[in-house]
């Protein structure tokens, strides 16, 4: 028999459905979740999220949420999270020359900056020298260019390595250019073991996303699978990969496919390094994540939440791994730069702020905050202070960081993260299906669904179900802000500054280096104890992709409609 209590809660129900109904009549127009379950074209938010709607979903919170620190690591990776330490400040920066990137990262350094993150130009990026004729035009324009050690010396110059942690956005060319930078520790005298940092390593989501593949897929892995077995070793505070979900995000996809291709390349990696004879409990740990923070709060931070809950399932239950390192997802935020607008600079500050918000509220390990002025060029000065300061005032004055999972046990946000975990693990099962994220790449499927989403969401734009303030509702004049330029005088000397070294380091030691490198790539040794000897011996960026590019070839884009 139900208890007066059931009773009376009963009709409240059915006099708030009665009332909404009236309501209803006067409802906005409103625009569609970020995302929905496959093959959806949105779903729009509930009228109302409680204990049935949890319900409804199948939520156990003894088994879906657990205390932070532990399995599944829905509420966070760390016991106490921000009450303990807040997340690092890792300000994206790299431009021109070494020198002027590394006065950059002093200086931010001493706003308060707690971590470096180095962006790299796409000469660097597609392992060509700042001299080839390919890299014409492009020499440090949307990054720093490195060809050699010599230039890893000018960036690095006078920062403490045994102390700070370093972030490189950096794939195809990431094995060369970690080398670089344990070459300079090296010569510093900092052990190996003291070096914190990461590198993006994360090859998959480029054939996918973003476009600075080299060589094909497989022995891309490859290479992928010698850092992690070298760095397990040698460098064991190192993150070994960085797995993207930002750049297929800013492709276009939504937040359950950011969730689940990202995993899915997760488990690409994890597999191919257990197939290699590694142990998961061994490398696990030096896994991480880069993730998108977009623009609507409550998903995002949902997205975060369940991120964490697949992974340490699948970390346990397709891979065996046992220890609780292994199963945490880490994860890198920087907020989404595809929707800062040239219109109206200012109004991305107000963006910013609030999708830092949702990194914070969903348990990130380390924050970028994108410059007001990225929608007009590099980042000023003035625009990446001001994007550090957002931080700050998030971690030192909000009161956010003095609560562990602030949000959980929301209604909404435990409703998101239940329904966004079963729409990646559907993604999931249809990438299985499909043998796994390679195949699916080849296939094209990933990039289907990619280009789909981005087209609902454009469409939504222009047909003004989605309002997107400044760009299709109230647009109006602002003044313009200084706009960072790249002087081309800095091309000139840095391909000049490069062909005096690579002609400096000439001789039968480099020579002999470099076919080390090729006897390794067409064989199964590991290519990293080798590359490093050639850095050491003068080798640049460019020669040595282009001795990986004559054993492996390079790749070509897969074209998807």
């Amino acid at each position: 028999m139900k208890s007066d209590d059931d009773r009376a809660k009963g009709q409240a129900k059915e006099e708030f459905e009665k009332r909404l109904a009236k309501a209803r009549k006067a409802a906005r127009p409103r625009a569609p979740l970020l995302s929905g379950p496959p093959g959806s074209v949105g779903v729009d938010a509930d009228d109302l999220y409680d204990e049935e709607t949890l319900e409804r979903l199948g939520f156990d919170p003894e088994r879906d949420l657990g205390f932070p620190g532990m399995p599944p690591f829905t509420r966070g990776v760390q016991p106490n999270m921000f009450r303990g330490r807040l997340w690092t400040m890792r300000q994206y920066a790299g431009f021109g020359t070494a020198e002027e990137s590394n006065a950059r990262y002093h200086y931010l350094l001493s706003q308060g900056q707690t971590g470096l993150s180095v962006a790299f130009d796409l000469p660097t990026q597609m392992g060509r020298d700042s001299d080839h004729a390919l890299a014409a035009g492009e020499v440090g324009r949307v990054g720093v260019a490195i060809d050699s050690l010599g230039d890893m010396r000018r960036l690095l110059a006078g920062l403490p390595l045994d102390t700070i942690s370093t972030s490189m956005t950096i794939n195809a060319t990431a094995a060369i250019l970690l080398s670089l930078y344990i070459a300079v520790a090296d010569e510093a005298g900092v052990p190996r073991d003291k070096l914190r940092g990461t590198i993006q390593n994360d090859i998959l989501k480029e054939y996918v996303a973003r476009g600075t593949y080299i060589y094909p897929p497989r022995p891309s892995i490859r290479l992928i699978s010698d850092i992690f077995a070298f760095c397990s070793k040698d460098v064991p505070h190192w993150n070994t990969i960085s797995i993207s979900g930002y750049h297929m995000r800013e492709a276009g996809c939504d937040a359950a496919q950011e969730i689940a291709f990202t995993l899915a390349d997760g488990m690409a990696y994890v597999k191919a390094a257990v197939e290699a004879g590694l142990d998961v409990d061994d490398f696990g740990g030096q896994l991480s994540f880069f993730f998108n923070g977009h623009n609507n709060l409550l998903e995002e931070i949902a997205k975060f939440r369940a991120a964490r809950r697949i992974w340490s399932s699948i970390m346990q239950e397709r891979f065996g791994a046992k220890t609780d390192r292994a199963r945490a997802l880490k994860f890198h935020c920087q907020t989404a730069g595809m929707t800062l607008l040239a219109q109206q600079p200012m109004v991305n500050v107000v963006r910013v702020a609030m999708q830092a918000l949702a990194a914070v509220l969903g348990g990130c390990q380390s924050l970028h905050t994108n410059g007001f002025d990225e929608a007009l060029g590099l980042p000023t000065a003035e625009a990446a202070t001001l994007a550090l300061r957002t931080q700050q005032v998030i971690g030192y004055e909000s009161g956010v960081t003095d609560f562990v999972d602030p949000l959980g046990g929301s209604y909404v946000v435990e409703a998101l993260t239940t329904r966004l975990e079963q729409a990646a693990r559907e993604y999931i099962r249809r990438v299985d299906e499909l043998g796994g994220m390679v195949s699916a790449i080849e296939q094209g499927y990933v990039q289907r669904e990619i280009q789909a989403a981005a087209y609902r969401y454009q469409l939504e734009i222009e047909e003004k179900k989605r309002v997107i303030v400044g760009l299709n509702e109230f647009a109006s004049e602002s003044p313009p802000v200084p706009v960072m330029k790249i002087d081309p005088r800095i091309e000139r000397e840095q391909a000049e500054r490069t062909r005096v070294w690579r002609a400096e380091h000439e001789g039968p030691q480099k020579s002999e280096a470099l076919g080390v490198i090729d006897r390794a790539a067409r064989g199964t040794e590991n290519l990293l104890p080798p590359i490093l000897t050639a850095v050491k011996a003068g080798a640049t960026v460019g020669e040595i992709s282009d001795v990986l590019r004559a054993a492996w070839g390079e790749h070509t884009e897969i074209l998807t409609i």
